[in-house]
């Protein structure tokens, strides 16, 4: 880094100090001698000013602090970027993890929504507390009448919680990032099968067609949405629904709860229960509800199914973040310090 601050001797060299003007004053010049003459008879133009000599120090000071600063910065975006790379590593291994432990298990799919669902849908407004902080972990909690048949999707989650800790550099992973990212997967691998099923079965044609029309893009923000802290005990009874008994009215109130509403309730039907025709069935019943259900069941039919897909991402990344305060930082690491002294070169 070059400093500025080397150029302030040369300038203040050129300031005359007051001995030498009452010498030159004093002494007449000698043979040989060249004068250099200051006095009040010079004009404000030949002047060499004070003000000038402190504008000249303070902008060399301002450059090198400017400079400096800029080091600091650089350094600090490399760190940054460094955080970035590990945590996208981290969480490209998760979802692996997850993929695989899913396409053994398919028909854990619709356990995997309800069960993400219920951990985020406990936030209340007034007090700020519940949503996806993985409190459905805690065994007073998932026996509950409203969590009933969710203990295979949460053993499963433990399971690929082994194996995703057993490879973290930075740390365990959280469930309730854990439940939430498991909901992601699922919600992916439908996508997926949709596209598969219009190919008539053929699965590299439909993960072509997938890449090309679907929604994967879409998730951007829910990626971001990574680094949810666990709750120490569970959430408080009595704020999620038992969705197969449920009326939409009751159904209705619990999203508007949230922040949510019937369009939210519409598109979010294969949360709400294994049968998903039978549960937009029961939506379609209500007049607010009903012409979200048609538009999602008609989008359905198209081959980027775009206004179905793209409304539930943004639903299910609204959900997951209910009442969250994101660790940025979380799962990063010191990076490994190389040695220079013991390369061959």
């Amino acid at each position: 880094m070059v400093s500025f601050a080397s150029t302030i001797p040369s300038l203040v060299s050129l300031i005359p100090s007051p001995s030498s003007i009452s010498n030159a004053s004093r002494h007449p010049p000698q043979p040989g001698m060249i004068c250099c003459k200051f006095g009040p008879e010079l004009n404000n133009e030949d002047r060499f000013h004070r003000r000038d000599i402190l504008q000249s120090v303070g902008a060399a000071v301002g450059m090198d602090l400017i400079a400096r600063s800029s080091a600091f910065i650089e350094v600090a975006n490399a760190a940054d970027l460094i955080q970035r790379r590990q945590r996208s590593d981290f969480q490209s291994k998760i979802k692996l993890t997850l993929y695989d432990a899913i396409k053994a298990n398919p028909d854990i799919i619709p356990s995997l929504l309800t069960l993400a669902l219920n951990d985020a849908i406990t936030y209340d407004k007034a007090t700020k507390t519940g949503g996806p902080n993985g409190s459905i972990r805690f065994s007073s909690e998932i026996s509950r009448p409203e969590n009933k048949g969710l203990d295979a999707a949460l053993n499963l989650l433990e399971e690929s919680k082994k194996v995703i800790d057993s490879d973290s550099k930075g740390g365990p992973i959280s469930y309730a990032d854990l439940i939430q990212f498991a909901a992601q997967s699922a919600v992916k691998s439908t996508f997926i099968a949709s596209a598969i099923s219009k190919c008539g079965g053929n699965v590299e044609k439909g993960t072509l067609l997938y890449s090309a029309y679907g929604s994967n893009g879409q998730w951007g923000q829910f990626d971001r949405i990574f680094g949810r802290s666990d709750a120490q005990e569970p959430d408080p009874e009595g704020r999620v629904p038992q969705w197969d008994k449920a009326s939409v009215q009751e159904m209705k109130d619990k999203f508007k709860a949230v922040g949510l509403g019937p369009r939210q309730l519409a598109v979010m039907s294969a949360f709400l229960g294994p049968d998903q025709a039978a549960t937009e069935t029961l939506l379609a019943s209500d007049p607010e509800v009903l012409p979200w259900i048609q538009k999602y069941q008609r989008s359905r039919e198209t081959v980027s199914r775009t206004d179905y897909e793209v409304d539930l991402i943004t639903t299910v990344t609204k959900l997951s973040s209910l009442g969250q305060v994101i660790n940025y930082e979380a799962y990063t690491y010191p990076p490994r310090k190389i040695d220079v002294t013991k390369l061959k070169l």
